[in-house]
């Protein structure tokens, strides 16, 4: 099985990559950094294009899309939230999904059972809206949105999508209060993402198993 998790230089993605090479499969972690498997800055369209061309006809059999950022973490309502933050928000957390999957689907047309897990938030969820860190919020909504439509139009391609709130996890990106280890998230989601099934495609489910309010 052929695995690609972008973001995996630290973190959750870091986690998840260490998972499943510990579990004996063949995984290529994406980040900015040159000496990463695939070099891939979301934000690049021309990344996209190199990594599907040095990919070939290799079938993909889980794509997790899970590089993002949060920059308006404390910003003031009255004088934060500037333009370039939702720009550069949305680029990654949303256009950098799309462009991530729709370079890929030749590879994950050629996988046996092809999955896609998009990694958003709570955060995003328009039934708990608690206020604050409006860009990052919108933007995980936005991508919760993404994963559902695709899960729409992918499934007549035997191709399944699920979407994931890795919980409140102790990163650089969820900070030093979070409850959970990213080795706990990892564990988590690495058994989400091998029970989706065409059956539960466009699932947004929290990390141990729970279905989250969209």
């Amino acid at each position: 099985m052929t695995i690609i998790i972008t973001g995996a230089s630290r973190g959750i993605g870091a986690a998840l990559t260490n998972h499943y090479r510990e579990d004996g499969q063949q995984v290529l972690g994406t980040s900015r950094s040159p000496t990463a498997d695939i070099t891939l800055d979301v934000t690049h369209p021309s990344n996209h294009k190199e990594m599907a061309e040095g990919l070939g006809d290799t079938p993909v059999d889980l794509l997790v899309c899970n590089a993002g950022v949060f920059l308006d973490r404390g910003d003031d309502l009255e004088e934060g939230f500037g333009a370039d933050v939702w720009a550069q928000t949305f680029a990654t957390n949303v256009t950098g999904v799309f462009l991530t999957i729709q370079a890929l689907l030749p590879n994950l047309r050629l996988a046996s059972v092809p999955r896609i897990a998009i990694i958003s938030s709570q955060m995003g969820s328009s039934e708990k809206a608690p206020g604050g860190s409006y860009i990052y919020r919108a933007s995980k909504a936005a991508v919760t949105n993404l994963g559902r439509n695709l899960a729409t139009d992918l499934k007549s391609e035997g191709i399944a999508v699920g979407i994931y709130h890795p919980g409140h996890v102790k990163t650089d990106l969820g900070g030093e209060n979070g409850a959970l280890t990213v080795e706990e998230s990892a564990a988590g989601l690495v058994e989400r993402f091998a029970a989706l099934s065409l059956e539960t495609t466009g699932c947004f489910e929290t990390w141990d198993g729970r279905a989250h309010p969209f």
